[in-house]
């Protein structure tokens, strides 16, 4: 393995890890703790909010400190303070100390994405299919965190679910220190590639183009945070509640061909959960090729498109149905995520890259952080079918704010390439 590909294989383990801690605690409270701590399930979605507002405000200074000092040096901190913090988390015994334990754990996560997205934009070719290919590694991370945790509550209880991914992601962040040293000894162009030339046209009619684009990245972007957030924190207690059927029938099976016969639900749940997050996170490889293809503008609309139809598809299905309905938004839901990056990888300027991705973040993990309310409050007064007519509305306004974007984008990005 090269240099470049170990360098580009760590980043994507980096958002495959950042995913998976920020939702440990999802399958945790939906599984585990409202039982064994008496707690009802929205009453602990307060004790996460914290987390993800430490994870869209922290992602400002993160990509601020990556510009001026170092971006591999802030992975570093990245891999191996967000281990050390879910480690800690592992250990709590009140609401209080767990809530504590997931805003360090946010504080530590808002690193990856202005941080990590600026490293692969730029430096390799072919933007949309690798951003594409490091936002399904992040998905999987979604999908870990269900299947994992579900399975570490039915046979080790969820503390480890936050100290074995900790303890890997610190052994991960001791690897790219020795990567970042190599890089800093033999790599002295790298330093002095965001300085390079990026001219650009500043007439009236431009500028008025990048305002138009930029407001409807950060339209959508706050849009798609509350979906994303409202199907990768609330479905596995969609899935404990819709497929009660399927998952009895399927942990039934389990249970007599295994030597234990015990019928493991959590388990059962968080699999199924993994299945249709891993399956929808493909989505994006086949949209970043339609990005490099066709641009933002017809592949926005159509993600939007399938959002729409199939969260007002959802309300009242169960078992088999709901699982195949859940699978497709989670594509359009997942689908989405590359759009919103490549737009911005293709405009900014790479002396401010990182930070104007935190400007981004800021925005999409605030609304993730807000979003969490939101998804407490509907569920307790009206329970999910709501949520997913609330979320087809979403799937309308990007559908209405893609028709807005212009065929072409303005001021694609013309800082060097640094590697194949």
């Amino acid at each position: 393995m090269t240099r470049d590909q170990l360098h580009f294989l760590l980043l994507n383990i980096g958002h495959f890890l950042d995913h998976l801690f920020m939702l440990i605690f999802a399958t945790v409270a939906a599984l585990a703790l409202h039982r064994e701590w008496g707690i009802g399930y929205a009453d602990l979605l307060a004790y996460a909010t914290p987390g993800f507002f430490a994870f869209g405000l922290f992602s400002l200074p993160a990509g601020w400190l990556a510009d001026k000092w170092s971006r591999d040096g802030m992975m570093c901190v990245f891999f191996i303070g967000i281990g050390i913090s879910s480690i800690a988390t592992g250990f709590a015994t009140t609401p209080f100390q767990i809530g504590l334990g997931l805003f360090v754990i946010g504080l530590f996560a808002a690193i990856y994405h202005p941080v990590g997205l600026a490293i692969v934009t730029m430096k390799w070719r072919n933007t949309g299919m690798r951003i594409a290919a490091n936002g399904v590694w992040g998905n999987l991370g979604v999908a870990c965190a269900a299947l994992v945790t579900g399975y570490l509550i039915d046979h080790g209880g969820w503390r480890m679910a936050f100290i074995l991914p900790g303890l890997f992601s610190i052994a991960v962040g001791l690897v790219y220190v020795f990567l970042w040293r190599k890089i800093a000894a033999t790599d002295h162009a790298a330093p002095n590639a965001d300085t390079r030339n990026t001219a650009t046209d500043t007439s009236l009619v431009h500028r008025a183009l990048v305002m138009r684009v930029s407001a409807i990245v950060f339209l959508t972007t706050a849009v798609a945070s509350i979906s994303f957030q409202s199907t990768t924190f609330a479905l596995p207690k969609i899935f404990d509640e819709r497929l009660q059927g399927l998952v009895a029938q399927i942990s039934g099976i389990a249970a007599t061909v295994s030597e234990t016969g015990q019928t493991d639900f959590a388990t059962t749940v968080g699999g199924l959960a993994f299945m249709v997050f891993a399956v929808a996170s493909m989505a994006q490889l086949l949209v970043g090729r339609l990005l490099d293809r066709y641009g933002p503008r017809p592949v926005l609309m159509a993600v939007g498109a399938v959002q729409l139809i199939f969260f007002a598809w959802m309300p009242g299905l169960t078992d088999g149905v709901a699982l195949a309905v859940a699978l497709g938004f989670m594509l359009g839901v997942f689908g989405q995520i590359p759009i919103n990056d490549y737009m911005i990888g293709k405009m900014a300027s790479g002396a401010y890259r990182a930070r104007i991705y935190a400007v981004r973040y800021v925005v999409a993990f605030t609304v993730l952080a807000l979003s969490l309310p939101l998804i407490a409050f509907v569920y307790e007064n009206w329970g999910f079918d709501t949520l997913f007519r609330i979320m087809a509305g979403v799937g309308l306004v990007v559908v209405t704010a893609a028709a807005l974007l212009p065929r072409k984008l303005p001021a694609p990005d013309t800082t060097p390439v640094l590697a194949e």
